[in-house]
């Protein structure tokens, strides 16, 4: 098997970055500036998951296809991971396994679960505060994480809306990017730096105080990934920070004066 060049694994990135995080990054840097030219950051507001039809089951159809086809690049990014050798032979639990690189699979259940937790309790408490912070700064927007109308599907979308993010989020900004960085030679501390910057940039519409948590958050991700080369915990404690946020505010929101 022919080895990929430096060259054509930069453009490989910028085309699986254009599909997916880094044409939101884009899109996030104009729409803060958007915000911030038309008033200040503390009056505007950031909205997560918006409702895209009045019509119930057009709404339920957007909604899933938006969820699917943001995974498209996570497959493209599976693609490119994989050893065309092993995959040549069909051996999907070998080392060639784009799966088995990242640590996406379920070989430890138990310890990915705990780890996630851990995480998810790590990141999540000190968020609060942050946000807290950033909107008595002035520097961040009122973040509205569920706007979605009242439905027997609301809740699950929004559960497979908070799975979509981590798996997006994790496997291509952290499991994939390392992979790709290291290949380039850079060292791992850039490494780190550069895909927590990424993670941070396509926060930038909700204002400066999420870029700034979510550039931590990503140093510690992709640090413990360093150390562990596996996505599946960082999945499931995104996955479940979104969970909580989406269907916490979702069903309570109103009734605490958020909705």
């Amino acid at each position: 098997m022919l080895v990929p060049s430096r060259r054509r694994l930069r453009l490989e990135v910028w085309i699986v970055l254009g599909l997916s995080l880094g044409q939101s990054a884009v899109y996030s840097v104009v729409q803060l500036l958007d915000k911030m030219t038309r008033a200040p950051l503390a009056e505007g507001t950031s909205t997560l998951n918006r409702s895209q039809s009045t019509r119930e089951y057009f709404d339920l159809t957007y909604q899933l296809l938006d969820i699917f086809f943001a995974l498209v690049p996570v497959m493209l990014v599976i693609y490119f991971l994989s050893d065309q050798r092993q995959a040549a032979s069909g051996d999907g639990a070998s080392s060639g396994s784009a799966f088995q690189k990242l640590g996406f699979n379920f070989a430890r259940p138990g310890r990915d679960l705990l780890q996630g937790l851990g995480l998810a309790a790590l990141i999540g408490i000190p968020s609060l505060g942050l946000y807290a912070a950033g909107r008595a700064l002035g520097i961040t927007t009122a973040i509205i994480p569920s706007a979605l109308d009242a439905y027997w599907w609301t809740v699950p979308v929004l559960i497979l809306s908070a799975m979509r993010h981590a798996v997006v989020e994790e496997v291509i900004v952290v499991g994939y990017l390392l992979n790709r960085f290291a290949k380039f030679g850079w060292s791992v501390p850039l490494s780190i730096v550069v895909s927590s910057l990424l993670r941070g940039s396509y926060h930038l519409y909700q204002g400066f105080g999420p870029f700034l948590g979510n550039f931590v958050m990503g140093v510690v991700f992709a640090w413990l990934y360093t150390r562990t080369r596996r996505v599946m915990p960082l999945v499931i404690a995104h996955a479940l920070l979104d969970i909580v946020a989406f269907v916490g505010f979702s069903l309570f929101g109103k009734a605490v004066g958020l909705g």
